[in-house]
């Protein structure tokens, strides 16, 4: 039987992690998809990423899907994917499902709040 830390475990081994400045280069260079994963009472209180999408996790399925209606265009399997929550874990798991999904390019940048921290370009919630 698994416990949540070692799902948690398997996604930070397979979902590579960036540092708030990794990520924030890649945000300058406008060739990656930011996405929030936190939901949106989370959000609208902290603020997110500029331009970041927001899909809650418990969406993440749906919204990476092309076959459902809730399937979100920018989350296509050739985009680099940048994941973000509020301490990391949730898009580590989020990231794991997309690499489940057949998504390659999938890396969590970790909590907003580290990301707000060193500078990163950030949008009211």
């Amino acid at each position: 039987m698994k416990t949540a830390n070692d799902f948690l475990e398997e996604a930070n081994r397979i979902v590579p992690k960036l540092t708030p400045d990794e990520g924030i280069a890649k945000h300058q260079s406008g060739d990656a998809v930011f996405v929030d994963v936190r939901d949106s009472g989370a959000i609208a209180a902290s603020g997110t990423i500029a331009g970041a999408h927001r899909v809650a996790r418990g969406m993440i399925e749906f919204v990476a899907d092309p076959a459902t209606n809730f399937h979100n265009e920018a989350l296509s399997k050739d985009a680099e994917i940048i994941l973000v929550c509020g301490a990391g874990g949730q898009a580590a798991l989020a990231g794991k499902t997309l690499k489940d999904m057949g998504y390659q390019n999938v890396s969590n940048v970790g909590g907003f709040p580290a990301w707000k921290d060193a500078g990163g370009p950030t949008e009211a919630g």
